[in-house]
């Protein structure tokens, strides 16, 4: 029977198949977060007198077994079990008889998936978190070693003034540190509580929703109880939408890589092993992996908007409709952590030309350092720009290479250190530790 089923009732086969749809896989995704859960909602049924000491250990010790047959990738929802709740339930009522069944006191499915998708969110959004930041230090990393390696600046496509690899790295190494801030916000607001919500509307039994707060390592509880359902819909848009920003960022590099690859710009060079060829020109060298890279990530950037579309004008409460967002969120994170990491394999191997600037297709890229240069010994800023364009259309202009840059986050003084400084504390406010610690404890009890 299904949590919700009463007896001598059943449902169309037909129903049943358009109702569940695939929830059934995306459950397997929440399997390790459910059964966290409801360790803690147990060790709280205790301290009610819902459960004895003898019950709660019971459960523990089988609740720790499935959990560790959940990652050893033993654990599967059978056929004819509707979800991962009903599951897992399944399984202790199997071993404990009564025991097992008394663990849905005080509980609703809605807040069981809710507390799932909080535990699976949070989980993942510091997974994606840590290989942000692998790939920040890889563009710090090479920031560094190529900050003295020019490349022309462009504003319309047009060369505009001299750069460097060390800015271009550099650029994008920021980007993720802001990116990490919308990260830490997805993240902070998945952190929320909302077992012991019910069905939205709360329980008669004194449930101590502080404490399974406190044993989920969770920052603070969503209060109200009615706000803890709606709070369906805004967590997981809340999420994409921090994933898409990281896509964003992904996908604006992966352009400009295809771009210096390029024969036209010739910037960079991408190793054979991340090139691929054509079945008829056998010159080419493709880069298909930032082109893909490209295409992945601008299909993230859509996931927002529909979870947006989901919840169009639902009321509050909970609606069946929640359902299709577990597939929306949950490979998403699989698809970014992709994309990451096939990042920093890129970043890692791609190789850096150097002395580009010394052609002379690029003598324009230096026209302000010549209108500076006058500036300097005193003609006015207006007046030295148009000598410097009577320069150029007179073919009298001189380039002068020589670059004094020197202000924080310029050619000469790329501001690692800061941009760094920005990238710890942002990370520092996800707060994680505390979640890893309780789900430590709740694994491994102390008494």
């Amino acid at each position: 029977m299904k949590l919700w089923q009463k007896e001598g009732v059943s449902t169309a086969e037909q129903i049943e198949r358009f109702t569940i749809g695939r929830d059934r896989d995306m459950d397997l995704y929440l399997a390790p977060f459910d059964v966290l859960g409801n360790l803690a909602h147990a060790q709280m049924l205790e301290t009610i007198d819902l459960l004895t000491r003898d019950e709660l250990q019971m459960l523990r010790t089988e609740l720790t077994t499935i959990f560790r047959q959940i990652q050893a990738g033993q654990f599967v929802i059978e056929e004819g079990v509707e979800d991962v709740h009903s599951q897992v339930e399944l399984l202790l009522t199997r071993v404990l008889g009564d025991v097992g069944k008394k663990i849905h006191s005080g509980r609703s499915r809605n807040d069981q998936v809710l507390v799932d998708l909080k535990l699976f969110t949070r989980d993942r959004l510091w997974r994606v978190a840590e290989a942000v930041r692998r790939v920040f230090d890889q563009l710090i990393s090479r920031s560094e070693q190529h900050k003295a390696d020019l490349l022309p600046g462009y504003t319309h496509l047009q060369i505009a003034m001299p750069s460097s690899f060390g800015l271009w790295f550099g650029a994008y190494a920021e980007a993720l540190a802001d990116d990490m801030l919308t990260l830490q916000t997805a993240y902070r607001l998945a952190n929320r509580n909302p077992l012991g919500s019910g069905a939205g509307y709360g329980s008669s039994f004194p449930l101590n929703r502080t404490l399974t707060t406190e044993l989920l390592g969770f920052e603070g509880m969503h209060v109200n109880v009615v706000y803890a359902q709606m709070s369906r819909g805004k967590t997981e848009q809340t999420a994409l939408t921090a994933l898409a920003a990281v896509a964003a960022t992904l996908s604006r590099m992966a352009m400009d890589i295809c771009l210096y690859n390029s024969q036209n710009f010739g910037f960079l060079t991408l190793p054979d092993a991340l090139t691929t060829g054509s079945s008829i020109m056998p010159h080419k060298k493709n880069p298909d992996v930032a082109e893909l890279l490209r295409a992945k990530t601008n299909r993230l950037k859509a996931l927002p908007m529909e979870v947006t579309l989901v919840m169009s004008n639902l009321p509050s409460g909970y609606h069946r409709d929640m359902q299709l967002l577990k597939e929306i969120l949950m490979p998403a994170f699989d698809e970014i952590l992709d994309c990451l990491d096939i990042t920093h394999f890129m970043l890692e191997h791609l190789e850096v030309k150097t002395n580009l600037l010394d052609d002379s297709k690029y003598d324009l890229l230096f026209s302000v350092e010549r209108v500076n240069e006058l500036v300097l010994q005193g003609v006015p800023f207006r007046e030295a720009y148009r000598t410097v364009g009577k320069e150029i259309a007179e073919h009298t202009y001189a380039p002068p290479r020589q670059l004094h840059h020197s202000h924080e986050g310029s050619l000469g003084n790329l501001g690692t250190g800061l941009i760094i400084g920005q990238m710890e504390e942002a990370m520092a406010g996800f707060g994680a530790e505390r979640a890893q610690i309780a789900v430590q404890q709740l694994l491994n009890p102390t008494s």
